[in-house]
C-alpha cells in the first residue's frame, strides 16, 4: 500500500497493491499494520456503510461531533465519485479548504479522513457503489452537516448545481459561518 498526504496533510490517499490477471484481480483494501506505521497511532474501525447512488446524486458535507467523531476510510467498488474532505477544524492553518479526488473502481484509490473534517461525494457515473469504514458508531443525536455549495469554502464539483440530487437534510445545512458545533485544531479527539 502507498500512503500520499494531501496538502492538507492529516488527509491521505491510500493506494492498494492491485493483483490482476485473466482471472481478474486480487486486492487488500485495509491493513491495521500498514495503517499504523504510516500514521503512528492505531484507528480501530467499528463499522462498514455502503451506498449505491444515481450519477448527479451529491451526499454530505456530514460528520459527527464528539464524542461520537468519526475517522473514514472511503472507497468505491463499482463506478466513480469525486470526493471532498473539508477542514471544519477552528484556529486549523487550513480551516475551510478542501481537498478533492476521484475515486474510482479502476484507480482503486482510497481517503482516510481524521476526525475534524466534513465529507461528502458527488456521484459521476451510474450505480455507484461507495463503501467506508468508520471508527465510531453512528450517532443521531451528533449529526451534523455544512451545505455543499458554501461560497467561502468554494467546492469545484464540476457540475452545475440544478444537475445535483439532494437529500431534503442536504438542502437544509447551513453555512460553515453559521456553525456553532466544531472541532478545535489541536485537540486529540481520539481519547
Amino acid at each position: 500500500m502507498k500512503f500520499t498526504r494531501t496538502k492538507i496533510s492529516d488527509v491521505v490517499v491510500v493506494e492498494p497493491v492491485v493483483h490482476g490477471d485473466e482471472r481478474g484481480y486480487f486486492v487488500e483494501t485495509f491493513r491495521e499494520d500498514k495503517l499504523f506505521n504510516f500514521l503512528g497511532y492505531k484507528i480501530k474501525f467499528c463499522q462498514d456503510n455502503e451506498s449505491k447512488s444515481s450519477v448527479g446524486v451529491l451526499r454530505g458535507l456530514h460528520y459527527q461531533l464528539h464524542p461520537a467523531a468519526q475517522t473514514k476510510l472511503v472507497r468505491v467498488i463499482k463506478g466513480r465519485v469525486l470526493d471532498v474532505a473539508v477542514d471544519i477544524r477552528k484556529n486549523s492553518p487550513t480551516f475551510g479548504q478542501y481537498i478533492a479526488v476521484e475515486l474510482s473502481s479502476e484507480n482503486k484509490k482510497q481517503l482516510l479522513i481524521p476526525r475534524g473534517f466534513a465529507h461528502g461525494f458527488l456521484v459521476l457515473e451510474d450505480n455507484t457503489v461507495f463503501a467506508y469504514k468508520v471508527d465510531n458508531y453512528y450517532s443521531l443525536e451528533n449529526d451534523r452537516g455544512i451545505s455543499f455549495s458554501d461560497k467561502t469554502i468554494g467546492i469545484d464539483w464540476g457540475i452545475d448545481f440544478n444537475k445535483i440530487i439532494l437529500s431534503d437534510k442536504d438542502l437544509k445545512q447551513p453555512l460553515l459561518k453559521d456553525m456553532q458545533d466544531l472541532f478545535e485544531y489541536g485537540v486529540d479527539y481520539y481519547v
